[in-house]
């Protein structure tokens, strides 16, 4: 780690990570509380006030109604919040708690608390405070799960969630140099000690940090290669779309389906098949979003039927029916579940 992760942030560069967002009306900042979303919340607040004109900054804090210390840590953001001069809401997760898949359940709430809070207050833009840090462990979460491109190219700085856009502008500084500039505000901020738990995988992987760094696999080195693959994907989705081009000009059959020639279709790339094969499921499905590994699993089945003569083929796979019949891939939307009944 360089001398440079450990130096508080300046004032140009805070206005160099937030300058993408100085023309949105409006920006939600989420802050739980922690360091990293305190230095959000403090470092947007120092770069708002040296614009003549921008945005308008909301802070928002989600009580997940989890930890006893969450109401106590909601209000010193509020207190922080108010001496910035910013407006400040805490917004609480209610309702049974699942007793598996905690974390997704409490990020799903998160986001569907805070992205209700943007469209309320005119924003067009969620503000996280996800890290390099963050991002390195997230690419070696999805590693550790067998990912595919897409999900190796970790967190993107902007996306769309819950009707919003998500931005991440701290996505290329690492932890300890947010931790410094707090340190050299004088500004507290709580510690979760979820944060280390090793029964949720995030904290385990934090943990063999240092050892990985030790062996090259730095945050910054992670983070690097997470931003490669997404150039990479990025790349491979224009691919896509250019085939799924080629393909729309050689079908002449339902317009209102969606279909591929079958011969034209098998001489694509496999990765340039999953994909279109993804989208097209994706789009008429109701079950998705259809998963890498059974994605695989069909188009290698579609791939022995095309390449065997086999003049039909016919599975299901995320709410959509995909079909393979005189020469040409249909996929339509599946029909409901029946409920279970007695």
């Amino acid at each position: 780690m360089s001398d440079d992760d450990h130096s508080p942030i300046s004032v140009s560069q805070a206005k160099a990570i937030f300058a993408d967002w100085k023309a949105a009306p409006a920006l939600l900042l989420a802050v739980s509380g922690g360091p990293d979303s305190v230095a959000l919340m403090w470092l947007a607040a120092r770069w708002r006030r040296a614009m003549t004109r921008g945005p308008r900054l909301i802070a928002v804090t989600v009580d997940h109604g989890l930890r006893s210390e969450a109401a106590r840590e909601a209000r010193e953001v509020k207190r922080l919040a108010k001496e910035l001069d910013l407006p400040h809401r805490t917004l609480r997760w209610t309702g049974i708690k699942p007793k598996t898949g905690l974390p997704a359940a409490a990020r799903a709430a998160r986001y569907r608390l805070l992205a209700k809070a943007a469209r309320a207050g005119g924003a067009t833009h969620i503000l996280t405070a996800h890290t390099r840090d963050d991002q390195a462990e997230t690419l070696l979460m999805r590693m550790l799960r067998g990912s595919g491109i897409a999900g190796l190219a970790a967190m993107a700085r902007e996306s769309e969630r819950e009707g919003v856009l998500l931005a991440r502008p701290l996505l290329d500084v690492p932890k300890s140099q947010l931790v410094a500039t707090l340190n050299k505000a004088r500004i507290a901020f709580a510690d979760d000690p979820t944060n280390r738990d090793a029964a949720y995988t995030r904290p385990r992987l934090r943990a063999l940090m240092p050892a990985l760094a030790e062996e090259g696999g730095d945050s910054r080195n992670l983070a690097r290669l997470a931003a490669r693959l997404a150039r990479a994907n990025t790349a491979l989705d224009v691919l896509a779309d250019g085939a799924e081009r080629y393909l729309a000009l050689r079908d002449h059959d339902d317009a209102s389906r969606f279909g591929f020639d079958a011969a034209a279709f098998a001489g694509l790339a496999e990765e340039i098949r999953l994909r279109l094969l993804k989208r097209a499921i994706d789009r008429v499905g109701h079950e998705g979003p259809a998963e890498l590994g059974k994605l695989e699993a069909l188009l290698g089945a579609l791939d022995r039927a095309i390449a065997e003569g086999q003049p039909r083929l016919k599975q299901t796979l995320a709410g959509a029916v995909i079909a393979l019949a005189q020469g040409r891939i249909h996929v339509d939307p599946a029909p409901p579940r029946r409920g279970r009944t007695g």
